[in-house]
Parts: structure tokens; C-alpha cells; sequence
């Protein structure tokens, strides 16, 4: 509902309701026995406000508002109406419509003063003809008397309906504004959500694998010299790793699944993850997979290979281990990925800063899974992934 615009306003009950009125009060003013004269001056004052009600009360009650034209129009209203009621008495009954608008176009002081002018003039003609016509006055207090209990009732209503409304509009606009900020919210946490996701993509695709390449080429520029085969060797890891960081580059732009899923099951991706690490670090790494193997979420098998992938990257930077075992265990309820080193271990306590397993950790918690790192210096390391699937 537009601010300033009032239920009852709205509904178009006031337009039918006043042109009732003034229909009513038009064809009782044209049937009664009095002067031609008189009888027409007040037809054509009270005629006069329906321009004046289209022209300028329509507006005024439409915005719902005490404003300076509500006011303008009430007054001019209490001038015809005064003007007819002077011609003819029986032009008080349009009062069952004007008193109304009083409320409805200026503030409740000042909409009780115009109701109490609109009665005014009756009593007065009725008590200056008392003379020539006695029982005319009783008529005539008779109805303002409930001319005015009529307009007090009625128009407490109105202003009541228009204050709920109002009530109603500002609450309205208060609820559009908590839904803006809430939308903003919204996409300042999307945002932030996404970010964090092309971190954690980044960190477990591209930078294991410059990381990889580096320590690849670092050893083949050793072994140019004194071993050159294997320091080919080493340069065909580092071009492998290469592209398969470029492929799981442009798999990330295209935002779809990583690229050593595509071709084929998990399984089969962390068995190739094993045999590169091993080949990489010439040392023995193998991989097993325990119970029947089925398909898993996407989320899920995301998840795992990321977790593969950073546990795998922290043995070739940090374990300098001779024997690795990765193992995928299919459980009734849930996939649990383990992989165990022999290496150097670390002290978990100590660990701070970085990505890695804080990052592998969220990517985790946000697929309803556990992380479980167990190690110790010189004991090797051991990480336990667990997810529903």
C-alpha cells in the first residue's frame, strides 16, 4: 500500500458512498415545495462540489494526510454547503457526507470545528423562521442532532482506519527495507562464500601444482649432470603436472566438476593421485579400496579428492616419508578416506597459519563430515576423512 493511501480510500467505498449522498439530497432539494429561486441556488451549490471533490478533495483524501489542500477543500465545501442550507433546509442531508471528509482531510481539532460549522447554519435558519414556521426547528435539531452523533462515530472509524493503515504502510516499508539489507547481506555472504571457495580450489589445484612442477624441475636441474634419464624423467612429471593443473584450471573457470573426475569414478582419480606421488618421490605408495564401491554426491567426492589431494601435497612437501597408503573404505552409511605416512610428522598442537588444513577442514564441515589428523615428530602422520554418502 503506498504511503498516505488509506484501506478505506482505496477500496473507491467513499466515491460511491458521497455521490449516494449527494444524489439523495439533489433530488429531495428539486421535490420539496419551496421557491423555484431558492431550490435552484441550492441545487447548484450542492452540485458545485463534485467538481470541487474531483478537482481538489479527491487528491486531498487520497494522500491520506492533514495537508494545506485537504483544509482549502473542506472550507470551500463548508461554503456551498452553507450557501445551500440558507436556500433550502433540506440541504442538510448531504451533512451525512460532508461531515465525513472533515475527518478524512484534516487533522481530528480541526475536522470536529468544520463539523460543528456545517451544523451551525440549520440551527441558525431554523431558530431566524421559528416566527413562521414553529415545528420546523424541531426537525431541524432533530437532524443535526444525528447528523452530528452520525459524523462523530463515523469518523472516529475513519480515522482509526487511517492511522491503522498508516501503521501498516510504515510497517510495510520497514519490512521492504529488512528485506533489502537482508538481500544485501546475502549476497556480501555469497560472496564471501564464494571466495573462500576459490581459495580452497586454488590452493588444492593450481598452487599443489606449481608446487609440484617446482620441486620437480629443481630436482631434474640437479640431475642434469650426474643422472640425466632420471632428470628427463623428472622434467616429464613436471610437463604431466603441468597439464593437469591447466586442465583443472580450465575446469574451475567453467565451474564444473574437478577435472580428474571426469574421467572416470573417485576411486579411480586417488589411484592415480597415489601412483604420481610415488612416482614423483620415488618412493612406495599404494592405494586400496575397501567394500563395494557406488556412486557418491558430487559435494562428497569433491571433497575427498580435495582432502587427498592436500594430504598428499603436505607428504611431498613436509614428510620426507618412504612408504604412503591411501585407503577408500565404502561403509554402509557413510565413505571414509584414509591416508597414512611414515614420514617426519609434526606436532598438531603447533600447527598455525596457512590453508591447508583449515581450509580442508570447512570444505569437510560444510558436506556434514569429520576431519581426524593423529601424528607425532618422527611418527608420521595419519588423517582419517569421513563423509555421509
Amino acid at each position: 500500500m503506498p504511503d498516505g493511501q488509506h484501506a478505506w480510500n482505496r477500496a473507491g467505498m467513499w466515491d460511491a458512498y458521497f455521490a449516494v449522498v449527494l444524489a439523495a439530497t439533489l433530488l429531495i432539494v428539486v421535490s420539496t415545495s419551496g421557491p423555484v429561486t431558492a431550490r435552484t441556488v441550492a441545487a447548484i451549490s450542492l452540485a458545485a462540489t463534485v467538481p470541487l471533490y474531483l478537482l481538489l478533495g479527491r487528491p486531498a483524501i487520497s494522500a491520506g494526510q492533514d495537508t494545506r489542500r485537504g483544509t482549502i477543500y473542506v472550507i470551500c465545501v463548508i461554503v456551498l454547503i452553507v450557501i445551500a442550507q440558507t436556500q433550502d433546509s433540506a440541504s442538510s442531508w448531504v451533512l451525512f457526507a460532508a461531515c465525513p471528509q472533515c475527518f478524512m482531510g484534516m487533522a481530528l481539532p480541526r475536522a470536529i470545528a468544520g463539523v460543528v460549522a456545517l451544523n451551525v447554519t440549520p440551527v441558525v435558519v431554523a431558530v431566524t423562521s421559528i416566527h413562521h414556521d414553529p415545528g420546523a426547528i424541531g426537525v431541524v435539531l432533530g437532524t443535526v442532532a444525528l447528523a452530528l452523533a452520525f459524523s462523530i462515530v463515523f469518523g472516529t472509524w475513519i480515522v482509526k482506519i487511517i492511522e491503522q493503515s498508516r501503521e501498516r504502510a510504515q510497517l510495510i516499508a520497514r519490512l521492504e527495507a529488512a528485506q533489502a539489507e537482508l538481500a544485501d547481506l546475502s549476497r556480501q555472504a555469497g560472496t564471501l562464500a564464494e571466495r573462500q571457495r576459490l581459495a580452497g580450489e586454488i590452493h588444492d589445484t593450481i598452487a599443489q601444482g606449481l608446487t609440484s612442477i617446482v620441486m620437480l624441475l629443481q630436482a631434474a636441474d640437479g640431475e642434469i649432470g650426474a643422472d640425466p634419464p632420471e632428470a628427463r624423467r623428472h622434467v616429464g612429471l613436471a610437463a604431466q603436472t603441468a597439464r593437469e593443473s591447466l586442465a583443472e584450471a580450465r575446469v574451475m573457470v567453467a565451474t564444473l566438476t574437478p577435472a580428474h573426475l571426469e574421467g572416470g569414478p573417485l576411486y579411480e582419480a586417488l589411484g592415480r593421485l597415489t601412483d604420481r606421488i610415488g612416482a614423483e618421490l620415488g618412493i612406495t605408495a599404494r592405494f586400496e579400496v575397501c567394500g563395494p564401491a557406488r556412486p557418491l554426491p558430487a559435494s562428497a567426492e569433491v571433497v575427498l579428492l580435495r582432502a587427498a589431494q592436500e594430504a598428499l601435497a603436505n607428504v611431498r612437501k613436509h614428510a620426507r616419508a618412504a612408504d604412503v597408503l591411501v585407503t577408500l573404505s565404502y561403509q554402509p552409511q557413510a565413505v571414509r578416506l584414509d591416508i597414512r605416512d611414515d614420514g617426519a610428522g609434526f606436532d598438531p598442537e603447533q600447527v598455525s597459519g596457512g590453508y591447508g588444513l583449515r581450509g580442508m577442514r570447512s570444505r569437510i564441515l560444510q558436506v556434514g563430515g569429520s576431519l581426524l589428523v593423529r601424528a607425532r615428530p618422527g611418527a608420521g602422520t595419519s588423517l582419517s576423512v569421513e563423509v555421509p554418502g
